[in-house]
């Protein structure tokens, strides 16, 4: 039974598209990051084995002393896994490579797909005063990622304006249906986000121009632009907002945040 006298606990958003490459990590941390600027508190969960949201915030290998892994397969305490980044009020929880045989672990689990839900509606999260989640999920549809669905109020699904986007867009929204009528009945779809988009490409406007056509009004009219300062950043492990704060891509993560927010929306690009 859930305790009344609780605070009422973060917005829980699973940033995920089993498609590599559209830019799932990059809106994860930068998101996150124009959220802070915002004046929220915002936490990364980071259940991609490649770990890249962990490094792009500057938690190299060697600081991950326990990671998501053990939070999902030993239970180990939240406060043992977050820990601070460089910026002020983003948290992080790394990710390794051990999550790459987390699949097969929790198979044998009967919980299996509540383990990150439970984790994260630990009493020891009041403690962080977080108002948003940002779960970064793995390129695929695995148990990593529906463990994410379970855990979060809703889905954010980066697409890239590239030839074959919208392919394998209809298998999430079916996965999203099937565990809103199973595990998770409260589920929704916080947008999709155009990403790596140029406008003085007719094939990315056509892409933009289809999703728009298909989705509705479950795009949102943010659009991030493909940026040179957005793919230079991560080397410099941190989000754009800080390597480069003027830049288009940073003017558009901050444009995203608020409209997430509830502000009016922007289109950039």
């Amino acid at each position: 039974m859930s305790d009344p006298t609780r605070p009422k606990g973060p917005k829980i958003i699973a940033v995920a598209n089993q498609k590599g490459g559209v830019g799932k990590t990059t809106t994860a941390i930068n998101l996150a990051a124009a959220l802070v600027e915002e004046g929220r508190k915002a936490l990364i969960v980071d259940i991609d084995p490649q770990g890249n949201a962990s490094t792009g915030l500057g938690i190299e290998a060697g600081q991950r002393a326990r990671t998501t892994y053990d939070l999902l397969l030993e239970e180990a305490p939240l406060d043992q896994i977050v820990v601070k980044t460089e910026i002020d009020g983003l948290l992080i929880a790394p990710g390794t490579t051990d999550l790459s045989s987390a699949d097969i672990e929790m198979v044998a689990n009967e919980k299996r797909s509540f383990l990150l839900h439970d984790a994260l509606r630990q009493p020891a999260i009041d403690a962080y005063g977080l108002d948003f989640v940002l779960i970064d999920c793995p390129p695929s549809l695995n148990l990593l990622t529906v463990n994410a669905m379970v855990a979060a109020h809703s889905v954010l699904v980066p697409l890239q304006s590239e030839f074959f986007a919208l392919e394998g867009l209809s298998q999430l929204m079916l996965t999203i249906r099937e565990l809103r009528q199973t595990a998770n009945p409260s589920l929704r779809i916080e947008g999709v986000v155009m990403t790596m988009t140029d406008r003085r490409n007719n094939l990315s406007q056509q892409v933009e121009n289809d999703a728009r056509a298909y989705l509705g009004d479950l795009v949102f009219q943010t659009v991030i632009p493909r940026n040179v300062r957005v793919s230079e950043a991560p080397s410099f492990s941190m989000p754009v907002l800080s390597y480069d704060p003027m830049s288009k891509g940073a003017q558009a993560y901050r444009a995203l945040a608020r409209e997430i927010l509830g502000f009016k929306p922007a289109v950039t690009a």
